[in-house]
C-alpha cells in the first residue's frame, strides 16, 4: 500500500512538473517576446525625436553628426554601452524607413539647435513604452528590423517582414532568405498581381505553381560548383542539411523518405526524396539531376506522379506534384514532353548565393515588360 502511494505521489509530481514548466517557460516566452518588442518602439520613438531634432532648420550634414555624438556621450555616461554613435545612426535610419515623416516631424520653420528632447529621449529609453497607437505595428526582434531597414524596395520589405512574423524564422535564417534572395526568386515565377500579393500577404501557398522557385539556391550544402559530384552525393548533403533544406523549400514542407521504394510489374523503383506539404495537402516528389535533363527523365518523373495519384493517394488529399531538381533546365523540352495539365515542374537549383541585383534588374524589367503590354491592350 505504501509502495502504491509512493508511486502515486511520484506520478502526481510528474504531472505537476510538466504543467507547471509548459506555463514557465511560455511566461518567459511572452516575457522576452514584450521586451524586444518594447525595444523596438522605443527606438522607433528615439528616432522620431532624433529626426525632429534635425528638421528643425539645420540642413548641414556636419551639424546633426556633432549632435549626435554630444548625445551619445551623455546617453552612454547615463544607460552604459549600446548608444554608440553609429547605433544612433541606425536607430535614426530605422524611423526614416518606418516612420510617417509627413506627420512626425515638427515644422520646418522652427530654427532651434539643440538638444531640447534629450529628456524625452532619456525618459523613452528609461520607461520602454509601447508606442502603438498611430505608428506601425512592430512583431519582431530589433536584431530583425537591422536587416530589414537594409532592404531599399518597400515590396521586399514588406515581404519579409510577413514571412518572418508568420513562419517565426531567426535572424540567421532571416539574413539567409534576404541574401539568397528569395523575395525575387518567388516574383519572377509569377504574374504581376502575384507579385504584389507577394508584397501585402507574403507567400500564399494555394495552388502546385506557389511552392516553385527558381533557382532553388543551396549554397548551404558546402558543396563546390566547379567540383564534379554525383546524385547520390547531393542527396547525402541535402539529407545531411534537411532543416535547412525545408527552409528553401518554403512553407507547409514536411520530409517523409528518402529512396522511397514501389513495385510496379515486378519492377522496384526510387522517387529520391519524398515530402508531403500540409498546407496543400499533396505529396511532393523531388528526382535529383546533376547531368543535362532529358525527356526520358521527365517521363520517369510522370510515371512516379502516376503511382502516387492511383495507388499512394487518399480521395482527399490532392494531386501529387513532381518537382526535378536539376543544375540546367529546358523549358521548350518540358513543355514539348508533358502535357499541359501535368503537375510536374522543372527547377534550377544552384550551389551559390545568386547575384541579387541581377535579379533585382531581371524582376524590374520582367514588370515593365508587363506594364507596356497591359497598355498596349488598353490602346
Amino acid at each position: 500500500m505504501r509502495k502504491q502511494n509512493s508511486i502515486q505521489n511520484r506520478q502526481d509530481v510528474d504531472t505537476l512538473f510538466e504543467k507547471i514548466s509548459a506555463i514557465i517557460n511560455n511566461t518567459r516566452s511572452m516575457i522576452m517576446t514584450a521586451v524586444n518588442t518594447s525595444e523596438v518602439y522605443a527606438k522607433f520613438e528615439i528616432g522620431r525625436y532624433i529626426v525632429e531634432n534635425e528638421q528643425q532648420g539645420n540642413e548641414r550634414a556636419e551639424y546633426g553628426k556633432q549632435v549626435l555624438q554630444r548625445l551619445s556621450i551623455r546617453l552612454m555616461e547615463t544607460f552604459g554601452v549600446g548608444w554608440s554613435y553609429s547605433n544612433l545612426r541606425q536607430i535614426r535610419q530605422f524611423y526614416l524607413v518606418y516612420g510617417n515623416l509627413t506627420n512626425a516631424v515638427c515644422q520646418i520653420g522652427n530654427n532651434k539647435r539643440c538638444l531640447s528632447n534629450l529628456e524625452n529621449i532619456a525618459e523613452t529609453i528609461s520607461t520602454s513604452k509601447q508606442f502603438v497607437e498611430g505608428k506601425p505595428r512592430f512583431t519582431l526582434s530589433w536584431s530583425h528590423y537591422l536587416i530589414l531597414m537594409r532592404i531599399e524596395n518597400t515590396e521586399a520589405r514588406n515581404f519579409y517582414e510577413i514571412e518572418c512574423t508568420q513562419q517565426q524564422w531567426s535572424v540567421r535564417q532571416l539574413s539567409r532568405q534576404v541574401g539568397s534572395s528569395l523575395y525575387e526568386r518567388l516574383a519572377l515565377s509569377r504574374n504581376k498581381e502575384e507579385v504584389m500579393r507577394l508584397a501585402q500577404e507574403g507567400q500564399t501557398i494555394e495552388k502546385p505553381s506557389d511552392i516553385i522557385k527558381n533557382p532553388l539556391t543551396l549554397e548551404f550544402l558546402g558543396l563546390k560548383s566547379d567540383a564534379s559530384y554525383t546524385e547520390s552525393k547531393l542527396e547525402n548533403a541535402i539529407i545531411g542539411k534537411m532543416q535547412q533544406f525545408l527552409l528553401e523549400l518554403g512553407k507547409g514542407f514536411l520530409f517523409e523518405a528518402r529512396q522511397k521504394r514501389f513495385t510496379f510489374d515486378e519492377q522496384h523503383f526510387y522517387v529520391d526524396l519524398v515530402f508531403y506539404n500540409r498546407l496543400l495537402q499533396c505529396y511532393v516528389l523531388i528526382d535529383l539531376k546533376t547531368s543535362k535533363l532529358s525527356h526520358q527523365d521527365l517521363g520517369q518523373m510522370q510515371m512516379y506522379v502516376n503511382y502516387y495519384d492511383r495507388f499512394v493517394k487518399q480521395d482527399y488529399e490532392r494531386p501529387t506534384i513532381g518537382i526535378l531538381l536539376c543544375e540546367e533546365k529546358n523549358d521548350a523540352l518540358v513543355q514539348l514532353t508533358l502535357p499541359e495539365n501535368a503537375n510536374i515542374y522543372a527547377t534550377e537549383y544552384s550551389l551559390y548565393l545568386p547575384d541579387k541585383a541581377l535579379l533585382q534588374s531581371k524582376l524590374k524589367q520582367w514588370i515593365d515588360e508587363f506594364n507596356e503590354a497591359n497598355e498596349s491592350l488598353t490602346e
